[in-house]
């Protein structure tokens, strides 16, 4: 890469972290009696991670969808932080990060719920849960994926998703699940609700090593469900959704059948699973991962990633309009780490990175305007740049400023008022 596309792609994500924290440091002290900044203890925690979402990802969206002078629904909160994102290496990998965040220590990558030793650490949901509150996993990728993962269950190689799913279910007893995976869910042999071998991706078939856990979930009183009317169908108690073989989307470069359309939408997700989480009057903690906003920075898939990043904010709005009526619920949208080193560029015929997957994508019309913008790549992979973060509702303010990815969990645990 250039010394010309490093500057451009450094000041482009330096410049949106400082619009974004500028913004919201103004905010917050325009906003700083309202109800929207009760401070305190948290009753509910609600976490969104945008998985792969650094700051220009945040910046693509806004553009592309209220344009260069609205705010999506995440940006829109009153504090801001910036957050490191390392593991025990530079760049981290989402189980790390996901640790990181759920159990506050640093740790080697593909740990899930355990330190650099492998020793098992206690997550902020299974606190919640001891301390008599409802708790929640939501995503578009498998449920049993390194973000979810790490907040419900202890395994040394993320790859161990049977395992996962045992955990959720025998030790972390998670309320709601929803999300993709199904495949780790059932025996092979044993297709359940989606087939093997789907034409979208003939990979795809059950193989899971810890027999049929869908059967144990039913016998252990949760309501299982496959599609969109069953969800919404769903009577309040546990909840097991498994609504694709593995991710909820099809992820590959763009034009080969890369698809983001979930069975269930994100937002549907979400509000199904607060309806069910507050019923508890102890309160609940929630996590909801979009999955897409990194599958398609992979990719380098500007355009689904974007979508994705859409269907995030949506949820955002639904979690915000449910703290606006329970001020003592703390909302945050966070990143476990950047994916593509993406910066936003003007529409010329010159393209910095070339040909092949890191080609620019777009134009793309800026919402509202006759504007246009490109989206370039810098990489595959994940990137080790800090990551936005920001927050309303009671606890809120306790997450401005820069630190490790290890504070949120901190600040999980001491706004809740939780124990080991």
């Amino acid at each position: 890469m250039g010394k010309k596309k490093t500057f451009i792609s450094a000041a482009l994500s330096f410049a949106a972290v400082s619009t974004l924290g500028l913004n919201h440091f103004v905010d917050a002290k325009a906003n700083s009696n309202s109800a929207s900044n009760h401070h305190g203890k948290a009753k509910n925690v609600i976490v969104f991670v945008g998985d792969g979402m650094g700051a220009a990802h945040r910046e693509a969206i806004r553009l592309a969808t209220v344009g260069q002078k609205g705010q999506l629904a995440m940006d829109d909160m009153p504090y801001t932080g910036l957050v490191h994102t390392s593991s025990t290496s530079v760049i981290t990998d989402s189980a790390a990060a996901a640790t990181a965040m759920a159990s506050g220590v640093k740790t080697y990558n593909g740990a899930i719920g355990v330190d650099e030793n492998k020793k098992s650490v206690k997550t902020v949901l299974e606190m919640a849960k001891n301390a008599g509150k409802s708790t929640g996993l939501v995503t578009t990728s498998q449920i049993t994926d390194a973000t979810p993962a790490a907040f419900g269950a202890h395994v040394t190689d993320r790859s161990k998703q049977s395992d996962i799913a045992k955990q959720y279910l025998e030790n972390s007893k998670v309320d709601v699940l929803l999300g993709g995976g199904e495949d780790f869910w059932y025996p092979a042999g044993n297709a359940g609700k989606y087939e093997d071998h789907p034409a979208k991706d003939t990979t795809e078939q059950s193989k899971g090593t810890q027999g049929n856990l869908v059967d144990e979930a039913k016998k252990l009183g949760y309501n299982y469900v496959t599609n969109s009317k069953e969800l919404n169908n769903a009577k309040s108690g546990k909840l097991l959704g498994l609504f694709a073989n593995e991710e909820m989307f099809e992820q590959r470069q763009e034009g080969e059948g890369d698809i983001y359309e979930p069975v269930v939408s994100l937002p549907n997700m979400t509000q199904k699973a607060i309806d069910t989480l507050s019923k508890n009057k102890n309160g609940f903690f929630l996590m909801v991962e979009e999955e897409g906003t990194d599958e398609m920075s992979h990719e380098n898939n500007a355009e689904k990633m974007i979508k994705a990043g859409q269907e995030l904010d949506k949820s955002v709005s639904i979690a915000k309009e449910y703290a606006k009526k329970h001020p003592d619920t703390l909302v945050l949208v966070v990143a476990d780490h950047e994916c593509g080193g993406l910066t936003i560029e003007d529409v010329d015929s010159k393209d910095e990175s070339g040909d092949g997957i890191s080609k620019e994508d777009g134009p793309f019309k800026v919402a509202n305007s006759s504007n246009q913008f490109m989206i370039d790549w810098t990489t595959s992979g994940h990137g080790g740049v800090t990551v936005p973060l920001t927050a309303i509702g009671a606890g809120a303010e306790t997450l401005s400023g820069t630190y490790e990815n290890t504070h949120i969990y901190e600040v999980l645990k001491k706004v809740m008022g939780l124990k080991k």
